[in-house]
């Protein structure tokens, strides 16, 4: 597993970042059953930079706390077909490459503080979130909502950042 980490925010997170985004990439990629080497770009960026992206690739002109680039199409999540795991390996490491997460720093302080936890808790949601997004889940209709809520929760709670 490799990951690709930039921080390219001037607003620093004093958590150990790298640490937890590394153990909640490898603990998702453990329950989704990824029988791959996989690779993640992971850039943790200020408000701006994220409203800037979010309105040049989704046409939404406001910030979020994290958006999510895979380079799979999945016909089910979770699922990587064979074909898909051959046309998306880095030629230099053999890896296959999951895609691009982007973090806003601002948000991971301030929805912590709104929802009552810690921001170590926080980043390591909005990075399982992300991962989740990476791998084939969504959450535009109800029933891919609750699915992909429950791996969340079961992927967090495996690691210990319980809510």
């Amino acid at each position: 597993m490799s990951i690709e980490l930039s921080y390219e925010a001037e607003e620093k997170l004093h958590i150990p970042y790298r640490a937890i985004i590394a153990r909640v990439v490898e603990a998702c990629l453990r329950e989704e059953h990824c029988p791959y080497e996989a690779e993640v770009s992971v850039t943790i960026v200020d408000a701006e930079a994220i409203r800037e992206l979010n309105r040049t690739y989704r046409g939404i002109d406001r910030e979020t706390d994290v958006l999510s680039f895979p380079m799979l199409r999945y016909e089910t999540a979770g699922a990587i077909s064979e074909q898909a795991a051959k046309e998306n390996r880095n030629p230099e490491t053999d890896e296959l490459m999951l895609g691009d997460i982007v973090l806003n720093v601002s948000r991971v302080k301030s929805q912590a503080a709104e929802y009552g936890h810690t921001q170590k808790r926080e980043l390591a949601f909005l990075t399982a979130h992300s991962m989740l997004h990476l791998l084939g889940y969504d959450h535009v209709e109800e029933q891919e909502r609750q699915i992909m809520e429950e791996r969340q929760r079961s992927i967090l709670d495996a690691i210990g950042y319980r809510r």
